[in-house]
């Protein structure tokens, strides 16, 4: 057995502590059981920053541990579950919630150390980890009920495992080894809202269809390279919510930006290398350009299963999903297919700039971005049933957002905004005008 994996087995059973959490509240109440609750994780927490050597040192401890001679990570990770332990017996945190988060984390980091010395491609620990982190969570969140806890249905059981190993794996990707305070409080957070939104689409029928769905994009976009390993995880985790906190529909218009934006990359990408205007890593989508794109559409889909909570109509959000989505392919198509072209100028002064100047426009590329505009509002018109006015409206949202993205790449981009955050007030503009004429319609 490795180190590695000695190490997550040892961060496993710390985490399986946790488990005492609905047997503890079933058999105790009141202080006692906040404190038998909490304790643990803190004493945890408290001998590791202790320990500087030794055998329990030797099974915990990473290079930056021996470096600061002392257990910081098994502390991290351990001030974490206290925090969640805490949100549990003080502020509602749904007891699955606190264990999905736990056992999302730790027998995914498990799974991931099983394969790493075996197969050299990220992408197989990070699939490892998401899949296993999944069966851990939803193993846990439906035993609760078994060890005296609510446990919720199945189904939703399901969706929120996986939704919460996603995210983990995600930011563990994003970022380093030493993040399972964010991956644990981060999840926790995520599983507790989705619980508490009650989601009606959370059927056997959808979450089924958007589990086997996302694992086929993502599938997809590692074949085809255009997404790397934290964008393929972002579009994964956005397109199970399009698909169980939306719709079929939803998830379409979603998974045609994807598609259709990552081959327009890719399309004649060795001419825009030597033109400088390709995207970095081969054309390959990170996930901070996926969800600068799509965190809108985020926003709209979840408002739209929340639409019920809060007393608006469900239609705006369509509306506001649609013109976001045609903001990013109009974009998307602006920039991969005019930046073939040599006579771009700039849109503030119409001045000629050179080919990948920001804010510089080709009427080719305004073409393209008006069809790829138009490409989301016909299916707009299919799976959200809008008429020919409200295909026009969204329409011409993304067409703004394209301009809006133009815009702001002549003025702003460089000095105080970078390329994402123009994407995302792009498609935010977009958005929220698509949304402001369905009200007025």
């Amino acid at each position: 057995m490795t180190g590695d994996v000695r190490r997550a087995v040892g961060f496993f059973l710390v985490g399986a502590l946790s488990l005492l959490a609905p047997v503890v509240h079933s058999q105790v109440s009141g202080q006692l059981a906040a404190v038998l609750t909490v304790a643990p994780f803190a004493i945890v927490a408290l001998v590791a920053l202790a320990t500087s050597g030794g055998p329990l040192f030797e099974l915990f401890a990473r290079t930056a541990d021996r470096e600061g001679g002392r257990l910081y990570g098994l502390a991290s990770f351990a001030f974490a579950i206290t925090g969640l332990a805490i949100l549990l017996v003080g502020f509602g945190l749904p007891t699955a919630a606190f264990v999905a988060a736990v056992f999302a984390l730790t027998t995914g980091n498990l799974a991931q150390a099983l394969v790493a010395p075996r197969v050299a491609d990220p992408v197989i620990g990070t699939s490892a980890f998401a899949i296993v982190g999944t069966v851990g969570a939803l193993g846990t969140v439906l035993g609760v009920g078994v060890l005296g806890a609510t446990a919720p249905p199945l189904f939703l059981a399901a969706f929120v495992a996986a939704s919460g190993a996603l995210l983990g794996a995600l930011i563990r990707s994003a970022l380093y080894v030493r993040d399972d305070s964010l991956v644990l409080l981060s999840v926790g957070l995520l599983v507790w809202f989705l619980l508490e939104l009650q989601p009606p689409g959370a059927t056997a029928e959808r979450v089924l269809v958007g589990l086997a769905l996302t694992v086929a994009l993502g599938y997809v976009a590692y074949a085809l390279g255009t997404a790397s390993v934290t964008g393929m995880l972002t579009g994964v985790l956005l397109a199970l919510f399009a698909v169980v906190l939306g719709g079929y529909g939803w998830f379409a218009l979603l998974v045609t930006f994807f598609g259709l934006g990552g081959l327009a990359s890719k399309y004649r990408y060795e001419e825009k290398l030597q033109r400088g205007i390709a995207q970095e890593n081969e054309g390959a989508r990170g996930s901070g350009n996926v969800l600068a794109n799509s965190a809108v559409a985020l926003v709209a889909v979840v408002a739209y299963a929340a639409s019920g909570h809060v007393g608006v109509d469900a239609t705006v959000f369509r509306f506001a999903f649609a013109g976001a989505v045609a903001a990013a392919l109009a974009d998307t198509f602006s920039s991969e297919f005019g930046g073939l072209f040599d006579t771009p100028r700039l849109i503030t002064t119409f001045e000629r700039v050179e080919a990948g100047t920001d804010g510089g426009v080709t009427w080719q590329g305004e073409i393209a971005g008006l069809v790829g505009s138009a490409i989301i509002a016909g299916l707009g018109g299919i799976f959200f049933e809008f008429g020919l006015v409200s295909v026009v409206v969204v329409t011409a949202a993304g067409f703004l957002g394209m301009t809006v993205d133009s815009v702001l790449g002549a003025t702003l981009e460089g000095d105080r905004l970078d390329n994402q955050s123009v994407n995302l007030l792009a498609t935010l503009s977009a958005g929220l005008f698509a949304a402001v004429i369905a009200v007025i319609l």
